[in-house]
């Protein structure tokens, strides 16, 4: 996580700067190589923990650049009422592959041998850097052919503190981003030794622990097939601020049970409530955030968002030394505190869209 920490601003003033989608292609290249390498360092017996350290911290560099160039294209792709119905399908794709198709698979293959996932993970980067490629420049608009990037003259720290100014003065954009910090934190506070909590005090076999883990990605798929048509009937701010309560109210409860069986089935409804959340905050980002200025906003406040998950993870864990259900109810209680003082908020979430967007060229002046 410490990439997001550390380099997420840079990056997000580069994909402000050039072409979007050969920065996306170059980062999967990347990912490509060093997958590659680190299976065959593995295949010769050649790996060490310093060079894993390295290929993870390299990852982590990439998953950064891929995933602030991709929020900057989606924006380009879509319209605005297609935001919210495009983020379900791509979180959709991402849970079915990542946690149905994925992880199966890749135990399976490590069964065989353990350097083959790996290859087999080069292969799919390579396939995607070579499917970004194949998307017409037109499709995505390259913001240098549109004067949408920060002027050629204009230096690249400056580019980047306007950036982090513009975010600053919005009220409504800043008090989103504190909102989804702090509570990102508790989260990770609270989960940083979930895996010790379900393995020793709800006392799940380990070998059942990726099945328990499949069916509470279950609720993911569930949300994510409904995220669009619950913002349609109900609100988008009034879905968000509800799904977010309500899971903080169950991870507050989880801090309680004893069994297994309560705490997936719970877990297949906090999931749901998670992705409802993540799809329509991402869409709120798309409509809030100018898409010459995208790439800085979305760096500065992943820097804060993901940057700060890292500490309460730390700081969670040397909590959970008192008692594995402690940082749970701790951070869970916080988090629902953060969630109803909040709600309000994100009722009004959907009125500020139209404010953000028509200042935009007059602060771009300044």
């Amino acid at each position: 996580m410490l990439p997001w920490l550390l380099f997420a601003i840079p990056i997000g003033g580069l994909a402000d700067r050039i072409n979007r989608r050969t920065f996306l292609a170059f980062a999967h290249g990347i990912r490509t190589l060093t997958a590659a390498s680190v299976s065959l360092a593995i295949a010769t017996h050649h790996l060490t923990i310093a060079w894993l350290f390295l290929a993870v911290a390299v990852f982590g560099t990439c998953e950064v650049i891929a995933d602030t160039t991709a929020q900057t294209l989606i924006p380009k792709l879509l319209e605005k009422d297609e935001l919210e119905r495009g983020n379900s399908r791509l979180y959709l794709a991402e849970t079915i592959v990542q946690d149905f198709m994925g992880g199966p698979t890749g135990g399976f293959l490590y069964g065989l041998a353990i350097g083959i996932p790996l290859f087999v993970s080069s292969a799919g980067y390579l396939v995607a850097a070579s499917l970004i490629l194949l998307i017409p420049l037109q499709a995505v608009h390259d913001v240098r052919a549109e004067g949408e990037a920060p002027k050629e003259h204009e230096p690249f720290i400056q580019s980047l503190k306007f950036g982090i100014k513009y975010l600053y003065n919005h009220k409504q954009m800043r008090h989103l981003v504190l909102m989804t910090t702090s509570i990102g934190f508790c989260f990770n506070f609270s989960s940083a030794t979930m895996i010790l909590f379900i393995l020793h005090t709800l006392h799940l076999k380990a070998s059942y622990f990726g099945l328990a883990m499949a069916i509470q990605g279950s609720g993911s798929i569930i949300a994510s097939l409904t995220a669009a048509r619950m913002s349609e009937r109900f609100g988008r701010g009034r879905v968000m601020g509800v799904s977010m309560l309500v899971q903080c109210l169950l991870w507050v409860a989880t801090s309680f049970l004893t069994n297994i069986v309560p705490f997936v089935l719970m877990g297949i409804i906090m999931t749901g409530l998670g992705t409802y959340w993540n799809i329509l905050i991402m869409a709120t980002y798309q409509e809030l955030i100018p898409n010459k200025l995208y790439g800085r906003i979305h760096g500065t406040r992943r820097t804060l968002v993901w940057g700060m998950m890292p500490f309460g993870s730390l700081l969670g864990g040397w909590v959970s030394t008192f008692g594995l259900r402690i940082p749970i109810f701790i951070g869970a209680v916080l988090a629902t505190l953060i969630s109803a003082l909040n709600l309000k908020f994100l009722l009004r979430l959907v009125d500020f869209a139209s404010t953000v967007n028509h200042d935009v060229d007059e602060e771009a002046e300044l």
